[in-house]
């Protein structure tokens, strides 16, 4: 499986389109298709689900414009940026962190292994722009693109977009959209905390929209400038943050393992470098067709944010247990996964193609996405095995039976081996055949998508029996 496979199916079959595309495109936007907008609500309603339905936690669903006093206190105004650095020859842009990065990985798969560790950790232990730039430099690292050496100094780029508010755009005005959605949630923190009736440990959630002006877009939708987080950030007593951090990093690797992905194709990464504000920090990677990359990042956040807010908005973000008296600060234990990104590797971990048999002895490939039942787009499909004898009308009645509680859809061109290709390919994990005995003694034949194995049954009892496969 190729990151092409993945790309060419995605538009063919209606997962994801390239925002804007008879105009050329946007690069790093993507539009969601009727397949994939069903894929990534079932994802977003999976965390929701692991996530809120507890007693402890609650979801909220901040503004994406916020006052931009939120930012300086963040942090984001002053530090959000990355180091940038052009070739002067074809004007291209790159991270230059990344454009080591990949000369690295170069040398790795040259078996260069000594300069590659050697530049490993001069990267590690890079302090300033000119430290980047001179690796560069000492490297000979050149412009993929001209294949020059000629780049100017690395100087940092800011990732948030500007936007006004009001009728004339001016510095007053100034405010910006998201670059994450963890900070609606801590300026609601005294909001959520006092009007949920909550105490620590107590945690908010939120689902949104966040937009970084990344450098280079890369990989499909594992870096774009328009994406979709799902945060949570937990609110705990000062001294328990350790047991809470593995409490919650166990957790969200159990989330990832209970939605269908392969447990091989993810690991833990440790941070060796940590934040300032940050007293431990992990992600979970998943192995894509381009190599690992970060999904999730849990991370233990001391008092940084709730502090800096309330330094810089000048109002009180405490707890105050009112028995005890005792007075606080909470500390916070934040888990922040990407819905595109987790999208995009569900999507990977699920693609399979394999070699079954076409009759007369020969074989054909079957490309099938083996997404888990409760997730695929498409629970179901129903099939009148032809146009006539009253097929096409008990279908059509079963389909409309089944629609009361899963998504159906309903095909009647073509050979009925075409159709369960069709409906493997997309994913659909169970498909209802109904032939001549349908109509005679009221039985169906329902056929899964992975063993692709049949089994006949009471039409009536479908329903039933879909939602014991898919809870099995």
């Amino acid at each position: 499986m190729t990151l092409d496979n993945i790309l060419s199916l995605s538009k063919r079959k209606g997962f994801v389109f390239q925002s804007s595309e008879i105009y050329g495109g946007l690069n790093g936007c993507w539009d969601f298709g009727p397949l994939g907008v069903e894929l990534l609500r079932n994802i977003k309603d999976s965390w929701w689900r692991a996530m809120t339905y507890r007693d402890n936690i609650v979801g909220i669903d901040a503004s994406i414009l916020m006052h931009p006093r939120t930012w300086e206190a963040s942090g984001h105004v002053q530090q959000f940026s990355d180091p940038m650095i052009d070739n002067k020859t074809s004007k291209a842009r790159y991270r230059a962190d990344n454009l080591i990065e990949e000369h690295i990985q170069k040398l790795r798969n040259k078996e260069k292994t000594k300069d590659a560790d050697a530049l490993e950790q001069r990267l590690a232990s890079v302090q300033s722009n000119e430290d980047l730039y001179n690796i560069i430099i000492d490297a000979g690292i050149k412009d993929p693109v001209s294949g020059t050496a000629d780049w100017t100094e690395v100087r940092n780029f800011n990732l948030m977009f500007e936007t006004h508010v009001g009728p004339v755009a001016s510095a007053e005005g100034k405010v910006y959209l998201r670059p994450e959605t963890a900070q609606g949630i801590f300026v609601n923190f005294k909001n959520v905390m006092e009007s949920a009736r909550l105490k620590p440990p107590f945690g908010i959630a939120q689902i949104g929209k966040s937009f970084r002006n990344e450098i280079n877009t890369k990989n499909f939708l594992f870096r774009t400038r328009e994406f979709e987080q799902m945060e949570m950030q937990f609110f705990i007593k000062p001294g328990s943050e350790t047991e809470w951090f593995e409490y919650w990093r166990q957790e969200r690797w159990n989330w990832f393992v209970n939605l269908g992905v392969k447990p091989e194709r993810l690991r833990r990464k440790p941070h060796d470098k940590l934040a300032h504000y940050a007293a431990a920090a992990e992600d979970i990677e998943y192995n894509f067709p381009f190599g690992w990359g970060e999904l999730e990042g849990i991370h233990s956040r001391t008092d940084f944010d709730l502090n800096r807010h309330q330094e810089f908005s000048g109002k009180k973000l405490e707890y105050v247990d009112t028995a005890t008296k005792d007075r606080y600060t909470p500390f916070v234990i934040e888990t922040a996964v990407g819905a595109t990104r987790t999208f995009m590797a569900v999507l990977c971990d699920a693609y399979d193609e394999e070699q079954v048999p076409a009759g007369d002895g020969a074989s054909e490939t079957r490309t099938v996405l083996r997404f888990k039942p409760s997730l695929a787009p498409t629970t179901a499909a129903v099939f009148p095995l032809v146009n006539k004898d009253g097929m096409p009308e008990a279908a059509e009645q079963i389909y409309k039976e089944l629609q009361k509680n899963f998504r159906v859809e309903y095909d009647s061109s073509g050979a009925i081996g075409r159709r369960y290709r069709r409906q493997d390919e997309v994913g659909t994990p169970y498909c209802i055949t109904i032939d001549g005995d349908t109509i005679s003694d009221g039985t169906v034949t329902l056929r899964e998508r992975d063993s692709m194995q049949q089994q006949r049954l009471p039409a009536q009892a479908l329903t039933a029996e879909i939602l014991r496969l898919i809870h099995a």
